[in-house]
């Protein structure tokens, strides 16, 4: 999972996160959650102008027994400025491949620039590139089962074909990606943690397809895709503001992405994993003001396995996925007119079958030598439950500012029969302009709620009352407080600290004090 998502997102995130289309979780770029009609269509960028490379020759020459005697310089080499016509700052026509200075460099859009004007002339036929890194780093100093530090990371390349600008045929837009996942988690070995404290890590930490899909509009009303995607794209997603996602300011896979128990509770396709799958958004209005979307996915148990990166078929699927989303968007932009805000209220049923929610997860809380007696083996098909989510921004520096306060929350419902944690809530407040001369920088503070099925914990009060040295399984609740320092529009560095209470969800461990540091570039 982003997670123990994939991440799942992006992430995809993303995605935590719409990463094909710059959308990295934590970076500030999921998509947004209802795309007009002109979304995602591409703009032209403007083409450098590629000077020839400069010639050259060697001097002419008249020989003598005695001595070469060199002609006077030509017109090309007086321009260049040396003799020959060679420039040392336009060798072999590659400078163009550069910035021209330190400060272009680190102003530009992406790390790598605008390759001498190709990526510039690929746009404006259509053809979109991107790249990006995303690294977390998370120790435990106080706390846990142990103390420790891990690191993972994941680098995306991803594609965007736009047919209508690249043939004048309408087909639609066509959007790859490929994610390489590597590293270890500190929730896993050392915590634990119920959901990852690193939102980059997890679903296999290999090479995998993440995205690879036609997107068609049909007038500003209706939006359809379908082909390998995941569900958290476009169903529970972040919204953005100031072009960020909001959600994935914080490193904690809790919060980055989409609610966590979402993923917990049934078959939701998350980021970076890819699934079979398809989705109808309507825009009553004709703009992002209303959406009504419903949706279509597999659901494959297996796919977040290591070996599973380029899995394309139905094989171990379990049952299909079918969400829907009501969204409503409220408000100007933000940096003008009222102060904006969403709300999305959505639910899904999960077709599989699967085991009752005590012996799906009871073994996921108890040592090794309890013995877990009378344990119900009966299997449920069908699984059920639902989100609210809403942001709003509640403060803007001044009219016209990019500067400002938006808070958020959500709450997941769960299945009661089946649900890991049919009880989950996140919260957050994101401050953007922290300093004066450092108007793009953040300050984010948020948490997690996360209730255990009670029926775990009865299960376990009941071992107790057998003698047995069992756990109850409870809550596990977390905070995040974090600054997002902009160093360059493609890089972001986030230091951060999160306190884990109940790590794991019961008594067993201390409570946990964890240091991070995130680092994402956008290539």
């Amino acid at each position: 999972m982003f997670r123990n998502i994939s991440a799942p997102i992006a992430k995809g995130t993303g995605s935590r996160r719409d990463v094909a289309a710059l959308g990295l979780i934590c970076a500030g770029a999921i998509a947004i959650p209802w795309p007009s009609a002109k979304a995602r269509a591409g703009t032209a960028g403007s083409v450098w102008d590629v000077p020839p490379a400069a010639q050259v020759r060697a001097p002419a020459t008249t020989a003598t027994p005695t001595m070469t005697t060199a002609a006077a310089p030509s017109a090309d080499a007086t321009a260049s400025g040396t003799p020959g016509g060679y420039d040392p700052d336009a060798w072999w026509g590659l400078r163009r491949y550069f910035p021209t200075s330190y400060q272009s460099w680190i102003h530009q859009d992406t790390m790598t620039g605008d390759w001498g004007g190709i990526r510039s002339r690929l746009a404006a036929k259509g053809v979109d590139i991107s790249g990006h890194y995303l690294e977390d780093s998370s120790g435990n100093p106080v706390g846990g089962k142990a103390q420790g530090v891990r690191y993972a990371h994941e680098f995306g390349i991803g594609v965007d074909i736009n047919f209508k600008k690249l043939t004048g045929h309408d087909i639609g837009i066509l959007h790859g990606l490929i994610t390489e996942r590597a590293g270890l988690g500190l929730s896993s070995s050392i915590l634990p943690a119920l959901d990852s404290v690193q939102q980059i890590f997890g679903s296999g930490e290999t090479v995998r397809l993440t995205r690879l899909s036609l997107e068609r509009h049909f007038t500003r009303y209706v939006d359809m895709e379908a082909g390998w995607v995941n569900t958290e794209n476009d169903f529970a997603q972040s919204t953005k503001h100031w072009g960020m996602s909001i959600y994935c300011q914080f490193q904690t896979n809790a919060i980055c992405g989409m609610p966590q128990s979402l993923a917990m509770n049934s078959g939701y396709g998350w980021y970076p994993t890819a699934h079979p799958g398809a989705y109808l958004k309507l825009y009553p209005l004709g703009d992002e003001r209303l959406l009504v979307s419903a949706g279509v996915y597999n659901v494959d148990n297996t796919i977040s396995n290591t070996h599973n990166g380029f899995k394309l078929g139905l094989d171990d699927s379990t049952g299909t996925y079918l969400p829907w989303q009501l969204g409503w968007h409220n408000g100007g932009t933000d940096e003008h007119g009222i102060l904006p805000g969403n709300i999305q209220i959505g639910g899904y049923w999960d077709t599989s079958e699967v085991k009752n929610v005590i012996a799906s997860h009871i073994a996921t809380f108890e040592p090794a030598n309890v013995v877990l007696t009378d344990l119900p083996q009966n299997s449920i098909r069908g699984r059920y439950g639902g989100w609210v989510e809403a942001d709003q921004m509640v403060q803007r520096d001044a009219p016209g500012s990019s500067c400002g306060t938006v808070i958020f929350g959500s709450f997941i419902w769960g299945d009661p029969r089946t649900a890991f944690a049919p009880y989950f809530a996140t919260w957050g407040i994101i401050r953007k302009g922290t300093f004066a001369n450092r108007p793009n920088d953040t300050v984010s503070v948020g948490g997690k709620f996360l209730v255990v099925n009670p029926k775990l914990t009865d299960y376990a009060r009941e071992l107790q009352s057998q003698g047995q040295d069992a756990y109850k399984p409870s809550q596990e609740n977390a905070f995040e407080l974090n600054y997002g320092w902009r160093a360059t529009p493609w890089a972001t560095i986030r230091p951060g600290l999160q306190y884990l209470w109940h790590p794991g969800g019961t008594n067993r461990y201390r409570n946990a004090f964890i240091l991070d540091f995130e680092t994402a570039l956008v290539f």
